[in-house]
């Protein structure tokens, strides 16, 4: 049963070392952008079954044609509701494919950079595309694509890594910095 359950939705819990104490802090799905134009592919579909009804002896073009753009359509939104990119307290990982599945993944102490881009559609519709750095030559896990909410979860991961120790603090008391010539000072919380 597990099987064809998986066809329908990832198994991202059997991916994680539960036996380590890792635990998912966020599991990002693709962006309804993702999936708009395979959406509208599958909705022309509509019209061309319509057209196979007026089309007399000649309506197995429209049907076929019909068939194969709601076919392909439907396939293509599935195949991105399956890719999921999951930031754990150890490492990030990414999981997609129906049939054939993928799994790419990055500790969280391999992570030297993470760039993010948004298009301006992104901007407006609310998506980012992340690209991670690594010290490896040949990574499996570089890009993810159409993150929605890509500042938050810029922050979830800055702050997973950090929280993990795997970055260093610069300190900042009196002794190392001049007082500000402004009225906010970093060496009192309560101001600014």
């Amino acid at each position: 049963m597990s099987f064809w359950r998986d066809l329908v939705e990832p198994d991202v819990q059997g991916h994680l070392l539960v036996d380590e104490g890792e635990v998912i802090i966020d599991e990002v799905r693709k962006h309804w952008a993702a999936t708009f134009w395979w959406w509208c592919l599958a909705a022309l579909s509509i019209p061309m079954f319509w057209m196979a009804i007026w089309a007399g002896s000649f309506y197995p073009v429209p049907l076929i044609l019909a068939l194969g753009a709601l076919g392909l359509g439907l396939w293509k939104v599935h195949v991105q509701h399956m890719d999921r990119f999951v930031i754990t307290n150890m490492r990030v990982f990414r999981l997609h494919g129906i049939f054939d599945r993928s799994l790419a993944t990055m500790p969280m102490t391999r992570i030297l950079d993470i760039s993010m881009y948004r298009p301006i559609v992104g901007q407006m519709l609310g998506y980012g595309h992340f690209v991670f750095e690594s010290a490896a030559q040949g990574q499996g896990l570089r890009e993810i694509r159409y993150v929605g909410r890509p500042d938050e979860r810029d922050l979830t991961i800055q702050r997973v890594v950090q929280r993990a120790g795997l970055r260093r603090v610069m300190r900042m008391d009196g002794a190392q910095v001049d007082q500000p010539s402004g009225p906010f000072d970093p060496t009192n919380p309560a101001a600014g």
